[in-house]
């Protein structure tokens, strides 16, 4: 006995290195003003920097939930300095992207670790902001970041009635898809060269995600 795979009626968005390429720099960028501000507003050594964003990344997901349970870090104070970024140079206005949401049915739903204002400014940098009905951004989620399982959970509770099976999330970590293909996800890997993974589908670039629901 077969079984058909549920029709896609919601799509789940990762915001950075995946509605555009990292070529842009962006995340770079992020991550240099990760490792400024725990220098400049936590105190750490520059030369602990990198080991102890790898282990907060391994333990807690983020950086930031690492820094929230060790340092007491404010995640307001942190998001913003992280994110003040001069996008307007990073990205540009994308009409090819835009040309293929426009041809998606689906509704489109923003599901990041980053928050809701650094997600807004993305989206507008890019031209796309119309397509989106919805950002569960990390303060959406209670702070509880992907790959954490109650990260889904959370955002499948704000989703409203929708069964995860009709769910397709799309991003650009392999480790942020295998709790969404637990639940019953259908699962997209957007990266430039792809490699090894068991998720539903690899894409090269986001502009290929149509081949991914035809």
């Amino acid at each position: 006995m077969t079984h058909s795979t549920p029709t896609v009626t919601t799509l789940l968005f990762d915001l950075d290195d995946t509605l555009y390429p990292p070529s842009s720099g962006v995340w770079q960028a992020i991550g240099e003003r990760i490792n400024r501000f725990m220098t400049e507003r936590v105190g750490v050594p520059v030369e602990r920097v990198a080991a102890m964003r790898e282990e907060y990344f391994r333990t807690f997901g983020t950086t930031l939930n690492g820094l929230r349970a060790n340092h007491g870090v404010d995640p307001d104070e942190y998001l913003l300095f992280v994110h003040d970024l001069p996008l307007d140079q990073m990205l540009k206005d994308d009409p090819a992207l835009r040309a293929m949401l426009a041809t998606l049915s689906q509704r489109k739903v923003i599901f990041s670790n980053a928050s809701r204002a650094h997600a807004q400014r993305v989206l507008q940098r890019l031209g796309i902001d119309r397509f989106f009905e919805q950002i569960i951004d990390i303060h959406a989620t209670d702070l509880v970041n992907k790959p954490d399982p109650d990260s889904y959970r959370r955002a499948m509770a704000l989703l409203g009635e929708v069964h995860s099976r009709r769910c397709m999330i799309i991003d650009d970590q392999l480790r942020n898809l295998m709790p969404a293909k637990t639940m019953g996800m259908q699962t997209v890997w957007v990266h430039p060269q792809g490699g090894e993974h068991s998720v539903d589908h690899h894409i090269a670039s986001i502009l290929d995600l149509p081949t991914c629901l035809a």
